[in-house]
């Protein structure tokens, strides 16, 4: 509507003017003449302007008085229709801004007038509205006019008037200010001095102002005037005022128009003297009015504060102090004590609930509030205004608890109850708890000792959205709905917590970001030289000097009021967002302290919180003692009046969310923890999470209150510190809700970021924060002293936590933190320990998986540092944190091996340290780590280490807990042994180069460098360590470890031994070996001979094993066979060395001893030891014997050859080959093998030990019970078997004493009886004839004896005839066995198995043995002088008679036959021997034997046995009829050499054997001897074919054999005539079968005679036997009767050769001549 030349619109005025004033016109044609004239009138005008002008409107405006004047009298007229007409028309040039300020003042006074006539009052109103509005010509006494009309308006009868009139007013009132603005705005260029307004100046001194600010000055001065009831100077004309609408007016301008009165004096001024006493007058009833106090009391009644009033007066208030407390510090310290005071409890309930919006308004303005603590709380005299809101607030919060509001009867009714505060008062009946069975929610509320306060929502936060103050239409005082201010005042405090934080958070932020880019900017060398940078560095500082003087009295002039009100509301809380705020306004203030460093505030926020996580009355010395500390006495003052800090109530109608036990050293039940708490809980954990940075030693606080809360939630720790809800069964009394328990995993994920976020602050707080951890972990530990319950965890968890996220810092605490921990694995209480080292084991794991920057590989302090706290964990004595150490140790080892290096040490060490009294489980898994390493990390340690490696290997070997163990142990170290043979070289290397550099050390120290076996160089030291360890192990107390450890050694020093210098094998020798073999010897002598039951467990030992002797006898074993190996393979090496031959003395020392040792066992083995070292056995492979030393020629240069490669000190080449090897030992000569003469005494020395082992272990007892120990068949065979082998080393001195000796030796080995245990081995069955192995032993022995003295020097052969006499010796036995002391023997077939008796062997296979090799050994040296010397042959057959003459009777008939047979083969060899030395009588002595012999065997006293074959009959006499052969062969031809009685002797038994029968009795024997018919028959013959020979010389031998033939045929006359007469007589009944034998047995011998006498020279019969022969005839033709066909046979056999005597008998001539 504004002006416009815009042609359209001016054209569109101009009609519509012209047709107004035409209606106007026609309206008032009939009854206002004047008025139509002047209408018409302006009509014409109005067209002259539109003609003539070019510009209309400025013409129009010109002319405005004329044009309006047809309209106001329109108006003149009050007649409604006219009138509305004419005030459309006048607004509507106003609207196009056409009437002029003169126009305007006739309009004026023309609505004045229709306003006195009560006319259209509200078009009235909207006219002078316009007016105002649109332009501004209106001013001053016009303007006044136009204000008090409108509020005229304001007053009239009608409703709808009045209301518009009020806004009218209020717009124009506005509008007049705007106006003034407005042209401050267009005159704000001019700079004007300012007059000096002189205080005192008269109030109508307006004349410097601007026309606008004239009108504004007036309007606000008479609008004071009227509230203050007094007449006003510029609207004149004013009726009645009311002072509601005056306050409401005065507010609107102060709060629309604030610059007004701060730019301009006259303002400001108004502002001082005028507006603020008026308020300061106004509040006074209320000030003055004490509710509940009595009128009478006091003379003068008060008049009671009116609500209308006094709500305006707060606004206004809040506008001034808001918008002018620059102006008016001192009006509004006023006001502020005012709006306190109107706080008090004896203040009308509608004034505190205004009062309290008041002071909200001002709460959510932080920067006032900051204002007001630097005008009042940090001046000297001043009134602490800031402080004394925040107390003011808390004292209204507690006073709503403490007195009952009015008009609740039921608290009033419960008021008598709640005084006794001991016991708990149920909560009132209608409390809000609406229908909780119902499951209708609770109201939100506080409830504090049997008071209920519902929360309500009265505004947004951070926004002070009034209820009370906005009512302005209400006169009574409204009724405060219950809550209401308490409601507000919480908010109050909230908004006032959170404006103050936020500010000075922001501020704070802001000056560090400011200083740190100063001080960049000064510190710059290019700016540094101007100088104004300081100068702002400076203001800077000082700027921020002052800003945290504020801050901090900000803080201290409210903490303690905001502490003791938050802490209330806490505890009456019941509303779980209510609760939030609050906690989270503790919080802020907290952190907002902690910021400052205002220790004691921050600590009481702390501690709040921390009481609100526990349950109440919860003892927890930590918070007590700070509290009491912070408020001295229980109370503190506001304003003088004494507020009591109310205590926690006990009550609480909480919802109870778990049940857990208290952490405390009695047990005391337990305690609930509510939903409140747990939310408490985690504002604690936001707090120390968000603000940890600022809590220094509030961490004590802030960690013993979460060390409580986990407790009794039953959090406990899991892996890495975290906490985990524990299971429900650890705390019996630990009772969960399903709500909470959905809430643990986040509080428990919250501890832990909480501890994590530690990575984030600065040094100092996290020393503080390990400071704390590590008292509250002491604590912890004081309380679990002496009991054994659950300990509290929590610290030590805490402190891992902590740990594991400041790796990358960690030697900053690791110090004090692994300090502390190990502390905790010492303490006695199991658990605590567990986790003291649980933690300490994952932080230093951590540690050394961490990533640190330089890496742990290049920086060892750190690592050594790391690794150091598990080398201490070895001096606590507990088996569980030890196990925990190993635990660490094996997952270092699994995850860091490698990169270990310099730790090495360490960590050998704490495998090494476990004792042997420490439990199975730990040298398990301390063994389990070594395993580890010896398989994995050789190669990665220095090899420095090593030795420390085969230590700890070595002490588990010695430990006895697990068999098992020392075992694997014992093959780790041969595994190290390989690892050290494989990678020699690069050992030898380091170890050398290492040697070097301590040397170096060791030189400039001045002292001596001291290690095991020194001289040595390094490596062989390494390995002589190895040696030593294993040598410890072979006399360790148990049997399998010695028996291990022995067989490694041995295999070591085997395979590896060619590794080590020359020099060094002397240690190894006398040091290792030697040692470890008197040990062993020591240790078996002195063993135990109980029996051992078993071998723990169930395990049965064998009965070889089942004393301690028996196991030691093992060892003994295996040690001297590993030494002699040694030797054997080894003997290149050892002969150079120059103790050699003592050595081997030493060596052939044990072998002796242990060969005579009780032991069957032992003893054996010894002999085995002999035998290798001897080179019996297993012989080296043909390379590697040293009998062919190398040509001695030689050049050495060649034999040096390899050893000068470079960089190498001996090649490491495994070969056994004599060159290489003796390349190896450049030190030694090149012929290895000494000279024959040492070569030959060691032989000596070796049969001097060995006939001292066969004397003394074949000497027979002296006594003889059960337990002589008798050698074993094995054992001698043993024995007996070195002897060969020897004897070809010594044989060139062996002399007949040695052979003596050695003949006792054999002969006492024979002797010696078999147990009864073992005879079933030796002997498979008494039938079987075999030979022992000793009995061919002792054959092979005389063997290889008598071969060698037959390839030998003539003077050997004299030892022929002790030979024969020892095999002679052994040929008895098959009659007579061998007696072995006074040992009672028995026959095996009488022996019990299994009891100690001793069985006879059985020695016939061994005699016949024996005898066979006499012949064959006779036959071979029959004619040796020596033989013949000693009648060899006389003892042979001396010895063969026994046999003989027992015949059947001997144990074995093999024997006698066997006997025969050699007595057959040595005579046909021997006898002509004799026969050529028969003149030199040498041979005398055994023809008499010799006949004996024959006499014995042939006619043997002995019976045959009854079971004889016939077959065997005639087998057994035909060796009788070869032995007659033999006669007839070998002695009777050769008569003439031979004894005359030895031939008679003969004679007599051939005529003894051809003869049957020379008794007539039957003995059996004599039926024996007639049935060898073979045999008499060849003696028959023989006698026959020796009578008639015809070489006979002597007339005495013709006398025996005709003597003999003479008796032959009387006897066969005899024979022949008793059977004809028995024949006879006997009639039909056949003759007794011996009988017809004999009787068939002379007719046979008949023939035979007279066939030999056929056959023999006839001049060597004699006549008789003829006549003799013939005589027969007639008996045997007499025989013809009998009736046995076999006689017959026989009779015709001897009648038939009767046919040569029968022819013509000779003629006398004949026989003369003949």
């Amino acid at each position: 509507m504004s002006c416009t030349n815009n042609p359209e619109a001016v054209k569109k005025l101009l009609e519509n003017m012209q047709s107004d004033l035409r209606a106007l016109s026609l309206e008032c044609k009939k009854k206002f003449p004047p008025v139509k004239e002047a209408a018409e009138s302006g009509i014409i005008k109005v067209k002259t302007i539109a003609a003539r002008s070019t510009e209309i409107l400025t013409a129009l405006k010109e002319n405005s008085s004329e044009v309006v004047q047809p309209f106001l009298m329109g108006c003149g007229t009050k007649e409604p229709k006219i009138t509305q007409l004419c005030l459309a028309a006048i607004q509507r040039l106003m609207s196009h801004e056409v009437v002029s300020e003169t126009a305007a003042g006739n309009i004026i006074n023309m609505l004045w007038q229709l306003m006195e006539n009560s006319l259209e009052e509200l078009k009235l109103l909207q006219t002078v509205l316009v007016l105002l509005t649109t332009n501004t010509v209106v001013h001053d006494e016009a303007l006044s006019k136009a204000i008090v009309l409108c509020f005229r308006l304001h007053f009239t009868k009608d409703n709808i008037t009045n209301n518009t009139a009020a806004a009218t007013v209020r717009q124009v009132v506005t509008v007049v200010f705007e106006r003034m603005v407005a042209e401050d705005e267009r005159h704000k260029d001019v700079v004007e001095q300012p007059v000096l307004v002189q205080g005192n100046s008269n109030r109508r001194s307006v004349s410097t102002l601007k026309p606008c600010a004239k009108d504004a000055y007036m309007l606000f001065q008479d609008l004071c005037q009227l509230v203050n009831a007094d007449a006003p100077y510029w609207l004149v004309g004013m009726t009645e005022m009311t002072r509601t609408f005056g306050l409401e007016l005065l507010e609107s301008v102060l709060n629309d128009f604030p610059q007004v009165f701060l730019q301009h004096q006259e303002f400001s001024f108004l502002l001082k003297e005028r507006v603020c006493p008026l308020v300061i007058k106004l509040f006074s009833p209320n000030i003055k009015f004490r509710q509940g106090s009595c009128t009478s009391s006091s003379p003068a009644p008060v008049e009671k504060p009116y609500f209308p009033i006094c709500m305006r007066l707060l606004r206004v208030v809040s506008v001034l102090i808001k918008q002018f407390y620059s102006l008016l510090v001192t009006e509004c310290e006023i006001f502020l004590s005012l709006l306190v005071k109107f706080l008090d409890a004896d203040k009308p309930q509608w004034l505190r609930a205004v009062a309290v919006e008041s002071i909200h308004r001002l709460c959510v303005q932080p920067q006032l509030l900051r204002s007001f603590c630097q005008s009042y709380d940090m001046k000297q005299h001043s009134t602490k205004v800031f402080r004394d809101i925040v107390n003011a607030l808390g004292s209204f919060i507690q006073s709503l608890f403490l007195v009952p509001a009015t008009g609740i009867p039921s608290t009033t009714t419960n008021q008598a109850g709640n005084n006794n505060s001991g016991g708990p008062t149920s909560a009132p009946a209608n409390s809000g708890m609406l229908g909780l069975g119902g499951g209708v929610t609770v109201l939100p509320a506080f409830e504090y000792r049997g008071t209920w306060i519902p929360i309500l929502t009265v505004t947004v936060q951070g926004s002070a959205k009034a209820t009370y103050l906005e009512m302005l239409d209400k006169v009574e005082p409204p009724t405060i709905p219950e809550g209401y201010a308490m409601s507000v005042a919480f908010h109050c405090l909230l908004d006032l917590v959170r404006g103050i934080t936020t500010m000075i958070e922001g501020e704070l932020g802001q000056v560090e970001t400011e200083s740190q880019s100063t001080t960049e900017t000064a510190s710059s060398p290019a700016q540094s030289s101007e100088p104004q940078d300081f100068q702002s560095v400076s203001d800077q500082m000082d700027k921020e000097t002052v800003s945290r003087a504020v801050w901090e009295e900000m803080v201290n002039a409210c903490w303690c009021g905001l502490l003791a009100a938050l802490s209330l509301l806490l505890d009456a809380s019941t509303d779980e967002a209510a609760t939030e705020n609050i906690l989270k306004a503790e919080l802020t203030m907290a952190a907002l302290c902690g910021r400052l460093g205002l220790v004691t505030s921050r600590d009481a926020f702390i501690t709040a919180i921390c009481k609100g996580s526990l349950p109440p009355h919860y003892a927890l010395t930590v918070l007590n003692t700070t509290t009491a500390a912070t408020f001295s006495s229980k109370s503190y003052s506001i304003q003088g009046q004494n507020v009591q800090m109310i205590s926690p109530s006990s009550e609480s109608h909480q919802q109870v969310v778990a049940v857990g036990q208290p952490l405390a050293v009695q047990p005391q039940g337990t305690v609930m923890l509510t939903s409140k708490n747990i939310q408490c809980m985690r504002t604690l954990l936001n707090l120390a999470h968000c603000h940890g940075a600022v809590l220094g030693t509030s961490w004590q606080l802030v960690l013993a209150t979460l060390q409580h809360l986990v407790w009794i939630l039953g959090l406990k720790p899991g892996s890495g510190g975290a906490l985990k809800p524990g299971r429900a069964v650890e705390g019996p009394s630990t009772v969960l809700t399903t709500a909470v328990m959905t809430d643990l995993p986040v509080i428990s994920n919250i501890l832990s970021r909480l501890f994590e976020s530690s990575q984030y602050l600065d040094d100092v707080s996290l020393h503080h924060l390990i400071n704390a951890l590590c008292s509250l972990s002491l604590e912890a530990m004081d309380m679990a002293y002496g009991n054994n319950k659950e300990p509290s965890l929590f610290a030590v968890a805490k402190l891992l936590e902590t740990g594991l996220v400041n790796m990358h810092r960690i030697e900053i605490l690791w110090r004090p933190l692994t300090g502390h921990l190990l502390e905790v694995c010492q303490h006695p209480n199991s658990r605590m320990r567990e986790w003291g080292a649980e933690a300490l084991t994952s932080l230093i794991k951590a540690g050394l998986t961490f990533n640190h920057d330089p890496p742990l590989s290049q920086n060892q302090r750190l690592q050594l540092l790391l690794l150091n706290p598990l080398k201490e964990l070895s001096n606590i004595i507990h088996p569980d944190i030890r196990l925990k150490q190993l635990e660490c140790v094996l997952q270092i080892l699994q995850s860091q091996g490698d990169s270990l290096g310099p730790g090495w040490p360490l960590v050998l060490g704490v495998m090494g340290a476990i004792r042997n009294d420490q439990g199975e489980s730990l040298i398990r898994t301390a063994f389990q780590c070594l395993q580890l390493v010896v398989t994995d990390f050789l190669p990665t340690m220095p090899c420095t280490c090593l030795q420390i490696v085969v230590d700890v290997a070595g002490s588990f070997g010695l430990h006895n807990q697990e068999l098992n163990i020392s075992l694997t142990s014992i093959g780790l170290l041969w595994n190290i042994s390989d690892y050290f043979f494989q990678r020699g070289e690069t050992i030898e290397k380091e170890l050398n180069r290492e040697e070097a550099a301590q040397q170096k050390q060791a030189e400039e120290k001045g002292v001596v460098l001291n290690r095991p076996f020194h001289p040595a160089p390094p490596f062989d030291c390494l390995w002589l360590c190895l040696y030593a360890k294993l040598g410890e192990l072979c006399v360790d107390p148990r049997p399998a470890v010695r028996k291990s450890a022995g067989q490694t050694l041995f295999s070591t020093i085997g395979a590896h031994g060619t590794l080590l210098q020359h020099s060094t094998w002397h240690t190894v020798i006398w040091k290792v070996l030697f040692h470890l073999l008197d040990r062993v010897r020591e240790a078996s002598t002195t063993a135990d001979k109980e029996k051992i039951e078993s071998g723990g467990g169930n395990i049965l030992i064998h009965h070889s094993r089942d004393t301690a002797e028996k196991q030691w006898a093992e060892t003994w074993v295996l040690t001297l066979a590993g030494v002699a190996r040694i030797f054997n393979t080894r003997r290149y090496l050892l002969q150079p060395l120059g103790d050699f031959p003592k050595a081997w003395d030493v060596l052939l020392d044990h072998i002796q001893s242990a060969a005579l040792s009780k032991n069957n066992e032992v003893s054996l083995a010894a002999l085995k030891s002999f035998q290798e070292i001897l080179q019996i056995v297993s012989p080296m492979r043909d390379s590697d014997k040293p009998e062919t030393p190398p040509a001695v020629n030689v050049p050495v240069p060649v034999l040096i050859g390899p050893m000068s490669a470079p960089g190498l000190s001996r090649p490491f080449i495994r070969t056994d080959s004599i060159g290489e090897r003796l390349a190896r030992y450049p030190g030694s000569e090149p012929s290895i093998i000494t000279d024959e003469i040492e070569d030959l005494n060691l032989w000596w020395a070796a049969w001097n030990t060995w006939y001292r082992i066969g004397s003394e272990s074949t000497k027979p007892p002296l006594t003889c019970d059960k337990l002589t120990f008798i050698p074993s068949q094995p054992f001698l065979t043993a024995l007996i078997q070195i002897f060969p082998a020897l004897y070809q080393h010594i044989k060139t001195g062996f002399s007949m004493d040695d052979l003596q000796k050695l003949g006792i030796i054999l002969h006492s080995a024979v002797s010696v009886p078999i147990s009864s245990d073992a005879s079933p081995f030796i002997l498979p069955s008494y039938t079987e004839a075999v030979l022992t192995s000793l009995q061919e032993a002792v054959l092979t022995a005389l063997d290889v004896l008598q071969k060698a003295i037959c390839i030998g020097p003539e003077n050997m052969q004299i030892m022929y005839p002790a030979i024969f006499d020892q095999l002679l010796a052994f040929v008895e036995f098959s009659c007579k066995p061998p007696q072995y002391g006074q040992l009672e023997t028995k026959h095996i077939a009488n022996a019990k198995y299994n009891q100690a008796e001793w069985v006879a062997l059985n020695y016939v296979p061994f005699a016949e043995r024996s005898l066979e090799v006499v012949v064959d050994l006779y036959q071979k040296t029959a004619c040796h002088k020596a033989v013949v010397n000693e009648k060899v042959l006389q003892n042979v057959i001396k010895t063969l008679r026994i046999p003989l003459s027992l015949k059947y009777a001997c144990p074995s008939e093999t024997t006698w036959k066997l006997a025969v047979s050699s007595l057959l083969k040595v005579l046909s060899i021997g006898l002509p021997v004799a026969r050529q030395h028969a003149s030199s009588g040498k041979f005398d002595s055994m023809w008499p034997e010799l006949a004996s012999t024959f006499e014995d065997f042939l006619f043997t006293k002995s019976i045959p046995p009854d079971n004889l074959s016939i077959q065997e009959f005639q087998r057994n006499e035909s060796i009788d009829v070869e032995v007659v052969q033999l006669i007839s062969t070998e002695i009777l031809p050769y008569a003439n050499f031979i004894p005359k009685d030895f031939v008679g002797q003969i004679m007599t038994m051939l005529n003894k054997g051809s003869i049957h029968s020379q008794s007539s009795s039957f003995t059996e024997a004599e039926i024996d001897i007639r049935m060898r018919e073979e045999f008499s028959k060849m003696c028959f013959e023989t006698l026959l074919q020796f009578s008639f020979s015809n070489k006979v010389t002597t007339p005495q031998e013709g006398y025996i054999s005709r003597m003999a033939l003479s008796v032959l045929l009387k006897r066969s006359q005899d024979v022949l005539h008793r059977y004809i007469e028995d024949e006879r007589l006997s009639g039909k009944c056949p003759l007794p079968r011996q009988q017809v034998t004999e009787i068939i047995f002379v007719l046979k011998a008949v023939s035979t005679l007279i066939d030999s006498l056929k056959k023999t020279q006839p001049e060597n019969v004699d006549g008789n036997t003829w006549t003799q022969v013939i005589a027969l005839y007639p008996t045997l033709v007499e025989c013809i009767t009998c009736s046995s066909p076999e006689i017959c046979s026989a009779l015709k056999e001897a009648l038939v050769p009767f046919k040569d005597f029968m022819h013509p008998p000779a003629s006398k001539v004949q026989n003369g001549e003949s």
